[in-house]
């Protein structure tokens, strides 16, 4: 039976109507999405309703984003040409512009029923319209436009690419995509000029595994100072360290982490520390590995250095950022230290005491 405890006979029947309307594919897809998302709400476990309809998590999430994104168009608005196209179909390309604004979505919606885009396109289109707000000073042949988004990466790879036969095609790619025609004779120019150029790499990130078990310190509750009423010894002491690095969620409001007193986090005068997969950090670390780190930030340092990566807010969003050279953008703070946890082999193995190496 599905997971979830309707508060009236009611909500009851709503909720019934709406399986069975997903189960005969009855409506738009956007109707479903919206379904989806009225019995998650309501208390229905995404596998519950795959069961009940058909619908896979992984699909109920694509609608429900995507139709989310159509609300969008619906609300800007859109034109009506693009509102007609996306209520039948693409809900995988509009899941792909929930990164953007809304008004970006809008023009990335145009773009992808004029140029006729596919999924994958769209989620290149989605992160070269992400990263060209980014770009401080972008050439002024290229406007804000998702098609010129498109083009000035094609046009910036291209520039640094020596492979004559990737070069044509990102070319072409680019003239395919430039709405301005300031951007189509920047990338025309690149038929003549066939300078490489080359591009400033970002930083490396300050790196370090942890290696030793002296430098995995164990967590201990601190209940006072002797002599101790025994009665403090009746309070609950328990404390549990989760995940690779011991992090303890204490009974306030706050949770805490300790890290051995490297001189670089002793130096710092404001140092925060925040939870984050590698691969969603300013630059790769050198293994293709896709693991848990503690990215630590002192938040007092704030001035711009090439050598360095930043905290800083985007859409919202806090992230970390490097920039070849100084953005017009609030700096929140300096990463100084990148943890990746220690590996452990076999885990069962450093519990037992009495082990003897043959």
């Amino acid at each position: 039976m599905p997971d979830y405890s309707p508060e009236s006979a009611e909500q009851n029947s709503e909720f019934e109507a709406l399986l069975l309307s997903l189960r005969r594919k009855q409506g738009t897809w956007v109707e479903w999405g919206q379904a989806c998302q009225r019995l998650q709400k309501g208390g229905y476990k995404p596998q519950a309703i795959f069961e009940a309809t058909g619908f896979e998590p992984i699909h109920q999430n694509q609608i429900i984003v995507g139709a989310q994104v159509y609300q969008t168009l619906l609300d800007i608005p859109a034109s009506d040409p693009v509102i007609s196209y996306f209520e039948q179909r693409g809900s995988d390309c509009l899941y792909e512009f929930r990164i953007l604004s809304p008004a970006a979505r809008v023009e990335a919606a145009t773009l992808t029923l004029e140029k006729k885009l596919d999924a994958d396109d769209a989620k290149a289109a989605a992160k070269a319209v992400k990263d060209f707000a980014l770009v401080r000073q972008p050439p002024e042949a290229f406007t804000k436009n998702p098609g010129d988004a498109v083009a000035y990466q094609c046009w910036r790879v291209a520039r640094l690419e020596s492979d004559l036969q990737v070069r044509s095609r990102l070319i072409a790619k680019g003239l395919k995509f430039a709405h301005s025609d300031t951007a189509r004779k920047a990338i025309e120019q690149l038929l003549t000029d066939f300078t490489v150029t080359q591009e400033l790499q970002a930083a490396p990130l300050p790196v370090y595994r942890l290696e030793s078990e002296t430098e995995m310190p164990r967590i201990l509750p601190l209940l006072g100072q002797l002599p101790l009423p025994a009665t403090e010894l009746e309070a609950d002491s328990s404390v549990e360290a989760m995940g690779a690095f011991g992090i303890l969620e204490s009974k306030g409001d706050r949770t805490w982490l300790a890290l051995p007193g490297w001189q670089v986090l002793l130096k710092a005068t404001q140092p925060i520390a925040l939870r984050c997969q590698s691969d969603a950090l300013s630059a790769p670390l050198p293994n293709k590995t896709v693991e848990e780190v503690i990215v630590v930030v002192d938040r007092d340092q704030q001035q711009w250095d090439a050598n360095s990566h930043f905290l800083v807010e985007q859409d919202g969003q806090v992230i970390t950022q490097w920039f070849a050279e100084a953005p017009e953008q609030t700096l929140l703070g300096r990463v100084i230290l990148v943890v990746r946890p220690k590996k452990i082999l076999d885990e069962g193995y450093t519990k037992e005491l009495w082990q003897i190496d043959e």
